[in-house]
């Protein structure tokens, strides 16, 4: 009766803290994508978006939520298995949570045709499920874990600078998506000189080595005195400029933002967005 009472007592405990997880990730999905689900671009997307790019941003969409999972997940995954079951849980919530906030605010109508409406609810469930998945780290969950290894990843060997590399990405895509889609990207690359779109650049690799590297902020890389401030610019800032770009680069695309723009407007378009990417990747260690 003891061991029954006992098992019954471990079921109840680990349904609470999947539920607690469930609820976790409706939040972080909330925190993440509710400005996206208000932003009238993201609901032109749904039927106006070419289904091939939105087809691929699904798919891309798999694998980083299971490499996120194994990160920084809604729940404490030990196997790939666990980071797969909760990347499927995750773009659930996130499917559940668009379609339920963009039938509240009326932006869903049953009149819509049937394309519309999945293609609505499936541009908005990408943000959302990596939404899903930041909860822990976004909301305080689960400190039962180990806490993150903060030494200097320049000492830990190429799969700690791979995760460093990936969490700059992620956090690029926190702040990137948030702002790719609207039409103010558009127009601040035509307004935009060549001296300005230069002075963003430099800007956005100061703020972005400032903000970790210099200014210690919890998380950050603190420069010992053995490590060359240059190393950490070579190492860390400028790949983490150049992943900032690519992230910047891609969403720009997927949201048909280039258009038939020629080779400058679309250069000055990726530097702009590239600044919120960069400051995102640069606190990525903070944010996840």
């Amino acid at each position: 009766m003891d061991q029954r009472a006992q098992q019954t007592r471990n079921f109840d405990f680990d349904g609470w803290r999947f539920a607690a997880g469930l609820g976790r990730g409706f939040a972080g999905a909330l925190i993440f994508a509710l400005p996206m689900f208000m932003t009238m671009e993201m609901w032109e997307l749904g039927f106006s978006m070419d289904r091939g790019r939105l087809l691929l941003l699904l798919i891309v969409n798999i694998p980083l939520l299971v490499l996120l999972s194994n990160e920084v997940g809604f729940e404490a995954t030990y196997t790939w298995g666990d980071a797969l079951r909760d990347a499927a849980i995750a773009y659930a919530i996130g499917i559940v949570s668009s379609a339920t906030i963009l039938a509240a605010v009326g932006v869903l109508q049953f009149d819509q045709p049937f394309i519309e409406i999945v293609g609505k609810i499936a541009v908005q469930a990408v943000p959302a499920s990596i939404g899903a998945l930041l909860a822990r780290s976004q909301l305080n969950g689960d400190s039962d874990e180990d806490d993150e290894d903060d030494e200097d990843p320049v000492q830990n060997g190429p799969r700690d600078y791979a995760r460093e590399m990936f969490l700059m990405a992620i956090g690029a895509l926190f702040l990137g998506l948030n702002v790719a889609p609207t039409e103010e990207m558009i127009l601040l690359s035509y307004k935009m000189t060549p001296s300005h779109v230069l002075a963003v650049l430099v800007m956005s690799l100061i703020v972005m080595h400032g903000f970790v590297y210099a200014v210690s902020f919890k998380g950050g890389h603190e420069i010992g005195e053995d490590v060359a401030a240059w190393h950490m610019v070579i190492r860390f800032t400028l790949p983490g400029y150049v992943i900032a770009l690519l992230v910047s680069a891609y969403a720009l695309w997927t949201f048909q933002q280039f258009g038939d723009s020629s080779p400058w407007p679309v250069l000055a378009t990726v530097i702009v967005l590239g600044l919120p990417c960069s400051i995102g990747a640069a606190a990525a260690r903070l944010i996840l």
